[in-house]
């Protein structure tokens, strides 16, 4: 029986009574299907719970899906597993899923984070049924280790944290300056179990990896004129501060190499350059913020640097290999982690084409939204993170959601939605807009407010364009 003290040592006090049930169940289970969706979330949360139920002596079963419709559930059901756990999906098919359970097919155990739909289970752990926002608090990855700290098998599962950091800064929930609310325990038990670091530096993406050039050039965090996507201005700017930039064989350094004095140079001359080229100061205050370091990965690698890692997760169950992003989590640093980063050098050019494609043939602009249509020329995997891409890019307005489809099969067409936090701030729920557009129309989504997709029947992209334009209007009034 959980004790009071037990629940004060909870990573998220609020979640500990239903975390504990779902404990429970998944110990008295007969055989246990764990189902999870295929993002950097989803793949460190089947990660921290595939570890949670081995280390407690529980036998399973592991299964990656793009989306948990009604067929998908249908043939979860026809597994014959007696319990299933899903991880960073399940809340939103709730009333599909209640279904299956009030017939006998399983007992489902939902650990997740997005728009519960109107049905409830006994074994739900979702932080939005605590008042803890899913969306910017708590990812899927945190709510499975939440659940991993009810197993505790063979040790505690503290070091599980670095992962479900993994997926709560996949899931961008770090997004205004470092991670908030609920996840702030998990970091705390990172840090306490020796594998996580949490710094102050620069907040722009590649300090691992990325040559000091391309480190500026690329970096999209605050655009910088005469260094943002400008290489030889990049190379100029670099050049002009009096640091040794290049190691001995004449090669630019990483931002890893750089000891904290320099690193500290080279930041000041960054602020000092954005404040005179009129950078706004919210843009300027973005540059430095708390990033992740998991300590117990080599420097200089994708896997040292908490973003650099969800990225590289996004270039494996996104090109239906989850069965490697898996194996990296687990601690496959061979074969798996080659062929990672392969799908990550393709993940890149494969995003660059995209953003390139929506530059070029624009996006139309509605009352409330705008959108485009890359049919079979970005794939359905990658379509919603090339619009969020887009965003701010030319053409494409920051003041409304955007919303993007994309081929999906025959009969199917993917779409994906993002907006930003101040459109939420004034009411905008993606999540509601995707499901009831897509509904209306035959389809089926869901998702978080800031974040959401759905699936519609082709043929039905005008009329859910409509719809989806009609409820956002009504959102933002």
């Amino acid at each position: 029986m959980a004790t009071a003290d037990a629940e004060t040592d909870a990573p998220v006090p609020a979640l500990h009574g239903r975390a504990q049930r779902c404990a429970a169940r998944l110990r008295e289970a007969d055989s246990v299907l764990l189902a999870s969706h295929i993002d950097a979330d989803g793949l460190t949360s089947a990660a921290v719970a595939s570890r949670a139920l081995e280390r407690a002596g529980l036998q399973f079963e592991t299964l990656f899906s793009k989306q948990l419709d009604e067929a998908e559930v249908a043939r979860i059901a026809a597994t014959d597993y007696d319990t299933v756990l899903f991880t960073d999906f399940g809340s939103g098919q709730l009333d599909v899923i209640a279904r299956h359970e009030a017939a006998g097919d399983f007992t489902p155990v939902i650990a997740d984070h997005h728009q519960p739909a109107d049905a409830d289970t006994e074994y739900h752990l979702n932080p939005l049924l605590e008042g803890i926002d899913g969306a910017a608090e708590l990812s899927g990855a945190g709510a499975a280790y939440v659940l991993a700290r009810a197993l505790e098998g063979d040790g505690d599962n503290r070091d599980l944290a670095k992962l479900a950091v993994v997926g709560a800064v996949g899931d961008m929930q770090d997004t205004d300056g470092g991670l908030r609310g609920a996840n702030e325990g998990i970091v705390a038990d990172g840090v306490a179990a020796g594998v996580l670091a949490e710094e102050t530096d620069l907040a722009l993406y590649g300090r691992q990896t990325r040559p000091l050039p391309k480190l500026l050039e690329y970096a999209s965090e605050a655009r910088i004129p005469g260094i943002s996507n400008d290489e030889a201005g990049a190379i100029e700017f670099l050049s002009g501060l009096d640091l040794p930039l290049k190691d001995g064989d004449g090669d630019w350094r990483r931002w890893v190499d750089l000891d904290g004095d320099e690193r500290q140079q080279v930041a000041s001359a960054l602020i000092r350059r954005a404040v005179a080229s009129g950078v706004p100061s919210d843009r300027i205050d973005g540059l430095v913020g708390t990033t992740y370091v998991l300590t117990d990965e080599t420097p200089g690698t994708e896997l040292r640097d908490v973003s650099e890692f969800s990225t590289l997760l996004n270039a494996t169950a996104r090109y239906e290999r989850a069965d490697v992003g898996l194996a990296v989590c687990l601690g496959d640093r061979g074969g798996a982690l080659d062929r990672a980063r392969t799908l990550l050098r393709n993940h890149r050019r494969n995003l660059s084409e995209g953003l390139q494609w929506v530059k070029t043939e624009g996006v139309t602009a509605e009352e409330n939204v705008q959108w485009f249509d890359a049919e079979s020329r970005i794939r359905e995997t990658i379509v919603g993170i090339v619009a969020g891409m887009a965003v701010g890019a030319s053409g494409v307005s920051r003041s409304k959601p955007i919303v993007a489809f994309a081929d999906k099969n025959d009969d199917e067409v993917k779409v994906s939605a993002r907006g930003s936090g101040h459109l939420v701030r004034d009411g905008l729920d993606l999540s509601a807009v995707m499901r009831e557009a897509s509904r209306a129309v035959g389809g089926d989504g869901g998702g978080h407010d800031v974040a959401a997709g759905a699936t519609i029947p082709r043929g039905e992209r005008d009329a859910f364009i409509e719809a989806a334009d009609e409820l956002v209007g009504e959102q933002l009034e």
